[in-house]
């Protein structure tokens, strides 16, 4: 794939294969492709050359308008209506896939709940009335209103500030779980590459370097420009980024230690083995999942993944 104007190809050689509820990050410095491979898929960009596939179908085949309406798409600078309300504007795709009245006017109200904005105080307003955070929880609620197999989202945290950017991807994080959607997301933000991927994809100059979960790439980086883009040398900030889930085994049962989220930071995890925990019950919406022991967290410190 190369632009008009550009002396090399935006994507080249690129194969990436995304099973269904995984959440997949791209990172990579500015230019490097990542947006132009995301905007393949929803053909916002027409390939060159190779095919796109969607759950086993070549976009290339499907109409453009059609395929869209069943992609949800998330970008930086929102794109909300302005003309309309926060419900017309969660309503739009649903309204067009021919949802009765009823069921658009329940599904505006769970989705505004599922992003944590009152539906009674924000169902009427605009998106002048909004705070940036809260234009992009609109835009979250309103790209997965169809209830749609597959989430883009291009940086779409970028505009708003540290605190704000924190929440957002929490939230993006949770409704990821609770929806069980796949999501292709694009960033140049490692930290939050790291902090929201089940796998990362790394590219540089058109072309996908190493593709791994975070344990991968921060344990076995491919060469030394994934090493120092991930900062993987750094023992101190890998156990502040990669979560429990990253280094927990699966087990059945419960360790005879404490218990501890799965998405807690290894770093915290530290805190019960220092006072003298030898395995803790890995956690998840109540149920044990797994445990991590001691031994895990010495993996990860000195470089080895699973």
């Amino acid at each position: 794939m190369r632009y008009a104007d550009s002396p090399r190809e935006a994507v080249s050689e690129a194969t990436l294969e995304i099973p269904a509820g995984e959440f997949v990050v791209v990172v990579g410095p500015s230019g490097c492709g990542k947006s132009t491979l995301l905007r393949t898929v929803n053909r916002l960009v027409e390939p060159q050359a190779g095919r796109v596939f969607v759950d086993g179908q070549d976009n290339a085949l499907v109409n453009t308008t059609l395929l869209r309406r069943h992609i949800g798409y998330v970008i930086q600078a929102v794109g909300l209506f302005a003309h309309m309300t926060v419900a017309q504007n969660i309503a739009v795709v649903p309204s067009l896939l021919g949802w009765d009245a009823a069921h658009v006017a329940a599904r505006i109200d769970e989705l505004l709940t599922l992003v944590h904005l009152e539906p009674q105080l924000y169902r009427s307003r605009y998106p002048r009335e909004l705070s940036g955070g809260e234009a992009q929880r609109v835009g979250v609620a309103r790209a997965i209103a169809a209830r749609p197999g597959l989430l883009l989202m291009d940086e779409p945290f970028g505009a708003v500030d540290a605190i704000v950017r924190a929440s957002l991807q929490q939230e993006t994080k949770r409704i990821a779980q609770l929806l069980d959607t796949t999501i292709l997301f694009v960033t140049h933000d490692v930290d939050e590459a790291l902090r929201l991927a089940d796998r990362i994809v790394i590219m540089r100059d058109g072309r996908i370097l190493q593709a791994g979960t975070p344990l991968q790439l921060l344990t076995q980086p491919a060469d030394e420009f994934v090493a120092e883009l991930l900062d993987a040398h750094d023992v101190v900030r890998r156990l502040q980024l990669l979560r429990v889930a990253d280094a927990m085994r699966a087990a059945p049962g419960a360790a005879e230690g404490g218990r501890i989220e799965s998405s807690a930071t290894l770093r915290e995890s530290l805190n019960d083995f220092l006072q003298g925990a030898d395995e803790l019950t890995v956690v998840q919406d109540g149920a044990a999942v797994g445990t991590l022991h001691f031994s895990d967290v010495q993996r990860v410190i000195e470089g080895e993944a699973q």
